[in-house]
């Protein structure tokens, strides 16, 4: 019996990558591979790169420099790059790393069946193309096994809206929609495998703008209530939006869709006004706020997650006391904050530069306001009741842990709950980054 090739993946970034990864995976099983948690015994090794943040490519080639030796042990060893930095770098990487076999872009890579035959033959491979071809169709579902209760589900991608500083556009492309029927398809099957969550995926999740099922264009809300109409699928969430997206019908199935998270990421980036208009955000302080007051009239209890961007070009101590000031008026149960770094190509890198040293200082004083406001709000949860959806056994014995509505880590004695289960919980601690519960 022929032994089956070993595939390992490493995945960098987004939510949006691990979906890809899993779907590269399915299209090389059919080329009879199955993933190995190990390089060192891989047949083939692949980077499933991204490209947000600071010297991403350069971790990329460090990364790459550390398969020299298996690569010298083993020629037959095929090493690919995948994703944004090989959408970015293309011909660049095997310049650099001649023995990288194949590079495929996010766009493409339902054609990394073909590329890892080219490369087994002896030839570079590389594809960064934008094909017209859906690549989610080409990928179409194999029978598979059952699965854990939680999955990432992409149904769009691209942006069209051209931030200053973000390089998404020209790495993923313009926003493209996946048509309604097949995300549906596609969630059934989910849900048949065992899951009961499914995290909808966008670079501009709720620009989505999708073919309906009867013709006719739905929105975002549209395709949750359909969603929502899935038996056995439990909860609903969707990540990443912009605040101009934010539909008056979306805001509205927070507060009447029963499935759908009191959860929402929402990015802001900065609280001054000067800086979202370099940053070409399209939208003020103020038209955000009016954002969060409509989500927090439609559903009292959602928690709301942001990402800050510190130390943007000419941003002064008065731009950023702005971000502090948004951020005390909205209160954040989570938040990603980084400080600005240049992207080449893109608007803002050619603009004048803030000071390391200050953005670092700036950086630590809005983490330790986020930090501070993450902690009350995990406080409050004491005495609280909610729901978990358990997804795996903790460290000590009898423990299982899982994620509450508002996506909090909790974890319980719980030795008679099965991974998947749906069960009440009292809410007993507060920790770091997570909460103690007990069983109801």
């Amino acid at each position: 019996m022929t032994q089956p090739k070993k595939l390992f993946i490493k995945t960098y970034g987004c939510q949006m990558n691990v979906y890809d990864s899993e779907r590269m995976a399915e299209a090389m099983g059919g080329q009879g591979y199955v993933q190995t948690d190990s390089p060192d015994d891989a047949d083939m090794i692949l980077l499933n790169t991204c490209h947000i943040r600071e010297k991403a490519a350069e971790k990329v080639y460090s990364e790459l420099g550390r398969y020299k030796g298996l690569k010298s042990e083993r020629p037959d060893l095929k090493i690919g790059v995948a994703g944004c930095v090989a959408q970015a770098e293309g011909e660049e990487i095997m310049r650099r790393q001649p023995m990288v076999d194949l590079v495929v872009g996010p766009q493409s890579y339902h054609r990394l069946p073909e590329l890892e035959a080219k490369a087994r033959g002896g030839e570079k491979a590389l594809d960064t193309d934008f094909p017209e071809e859906d690549k989610f169709e080409r990928l179409k579902s194999r029978p598979k096994a059952k699965r854990g209760p939680t999955a990432f589900l992409t149904v769009q991608e691209g942006c069209d809206k051209f931030c200053a500083f973000c390089v998404v556009p020209y790495t993923r492309g313009a926003e493209v929609s996946r048509p309604a029927a097949r995300i549906l398809r596609e969630a059934q099957e989910l849900v048949e495998r065992g899951v009961r969550e499914i995290t909808l995926l966008g670079q501009n999740v709720n620009a989505y703008h999708g073919e309906g099922v009867a013709g006719a264009r739905w929105s975002l809300a549209r395709l949750i209530w359909a969603l929502d109409e899935i038996d056995g699928l439990e909860r609903i969430r969707f990540t990443t939006s912009h605040p101009n997206d934010m539909s008056d019908p979306l805001i509205e199935a927070h507060a009447d869709c029963k499935k759908l998270m009191p959860y929402l990421h929402l990015p802001v980036q900065s609280g001054s006004d000067k800086i979202l208009k370099r940053m070409n955000r399209a939208h003020t302080a103020e038209s955000y706020l009016r954002v969060i007051e409509k989500l927090r009239k439609a559903r009292p209890d959602i928690l709301l997650s942001g990402d800050f961007i510190v130390g943007f070009p000419e941003e002064t101590e008065e731009d950023f006391q702005a971000t502090m000031d948004l951020v005390r008026a909205v209160e954040y149960g989570q938040a990603y904050s980084f400080k600005y770094s240049t992207r080449p190509g893109t608007p803002a890198a050619e603009r004048p530069q803030v000071e390391e040293a200050v953005k670092t200082e700036r950086l630590h004083r809005l983490q330790d306001l986020l930090w501070s406001q993450q902690r009350g709000l995990q406080k409050r949860m004491v005495g609280r009741e909610v729901s978990v959806l358990f997804e795996k056994a903790g460290r000590d014995a009898g423990q299982m842990v899982g994620k509450s509505e508002h996506l909090h880590a909790v974890h319980a004695y719980a030795p008679d709950v099965e991974i998947g289960e749906l069960r009440q919980v009292r809410i007993v601690e507060s920790l770091t980054n997570s909460l103690t519960g007990e069983l109801l």
